[in-house]
């Protein structure tokens, strides 16, 4: 991408009888946004002007066909489909998840080849999107299969960062995944991630113990003495800055988070509840250890409040700044990481 280009921004549409649109609207009709990107919103134009007057919004649309009539200074539109879809706000519909699906494959096809730089995902329903073609628990793992690399879900604010272990699976099946392989992977993509994304040059990382109280040195369960304490003690070994377990439930309270760079939690709820407790809304869901960026709100299709202008969209604003910043500060690490010294020819010796 050349310096006087705007760096070109995805978004998939996600579940139109929720919150997501509206949001994206909301988002856009400050046209100062445009000043930091060239939005791209994966869905219809035909849609999308109904959901214009729905939400009583004044931005203008550019609709096209195929990426190459992206438009920088407008809000472009890419018709994924030009046939009207019925919209039942605040109900779950397995045919209105298949257009969530069908803006998600168009939106990653776009960022594989490059047409779009980052891409930012309004919230699915987990249930309706499901169907033989797409049999995935949500964004992350999909992607994860699309594009290199690990994924790992990070949620993100400024002064707070929490990846997590395990994310999608079951409590009762959290203590068996946690593998010293999947500690030393997570924690390689999180520490990477804050030198590469965010520009934190020696990480400091917390982990959270797996049981209450990290075990009581095996009382309550053997995992954060088999697994959890050796595992960081092999990764401290290698010089990552890496400490715990430590006992969830007074971490945060205590504020000792503010210590670390970023938390790793062993389960979803463990992570999520104090991030967005913390966040006030302006937390980012953010897919770290890709090779392309991909953020959303923290947030999910909010069904109860969807067609009723009540949605708060700081959180995809968030998640767009999120992936910009991200963006730069990736191609910045690069540049300045990649090897100066370029091989030269040889110069032909002379022969005696």
């Amino acid at each position: 991408m050349k310096k006087e280009e705007k760096i070109r921004l995805g978004i998939s549409i996600g579940d139109l009888n929720g919150i997501g649109s509206e949001v994206i609207l909301k988002t856009f009709e400050d046209s100062r946004m445009l000043d930091f990107c060239t939005p791209v919103i994966f869905a219809s134009v035909k849609i999308l002007s109904f959901l214009k007057k729905q939400y009583k919004s004044n931005i203008n649309l550019h609709g096209i066909d195929k990426t190459s009539q992206i438009l920088d200074g407008k809000i472009n539109v890419l018709n994924v489909w030009k046939e009207a879809v019925s919209i039942n706000f605040g109900k779950e519909d397995e045919k209105v998840g298949s257009y969530a699906i069908k803006s998600l494959k168009s939106a990653t096809e776009a960022l594989k080849n490059n047409r779009i730089d980052v891409l930012v995902t309004a919230p699915i329903n987990k249930h309706s999107i499901q169907s033989e073609e797409f049999k995935f628990p949500g964004h992350t793992d999909y992607l994860d299969q699309e594009l290199e690399g690990n994924s790992l879900m990070f949620m993100i604010t400024d002064d707070l960062k929490v990846g997590l272990l395990t994310d999608h699976v079951a409590v009762k099946d959290i203590a068996d995944t946690i593998t010293p392989e999947l500690i030393e992977q997570k924690v390689d993509t999180i520490h990477h991630a804050l030198k590469q994304d965010f520009g934190i040059s020696k990480p400091k990382i917390a982990v959270l113990g797996i049981n209450p109280h990290s075990g009581d040195n095996g009382v309550i369960g053997k995992e954060d003495e088999d697994v959890l304490k050796p595992t960081i003690q092999k990764i401290n070994e290698s010089g990552k800055l890496v400490y715990g377990p430590y006992a969830a439930d007074s971490f945060f309270g205590s504020n000792n988070y503010k210590a670390f760079d970023a938390v790793v939690a062993s389960y979803h709820d463990q992570g999520l509840i104090p991030f967005k407790t913390l966040s006030f809304g302006k937390g980012v869901n953010y897919t770290a250890g890709l090779h392309k960026v991909r953020t959303s709100p923290d947030h999910g299709t909010a069904f109860e409040i969807a067609g009723k202008n009540l949605a708060d969209n700081s959180s995809f604003k968030e998640a767009v700044f999120a992936a910009l910043k991200i963006f730069k500060n990736r191609n910045e690490y690069h540049e300045l990481t990649k090897n100066p010294l370029k091989k030269q020819p040889r110069k032909p010796q002379n022969k005696s």
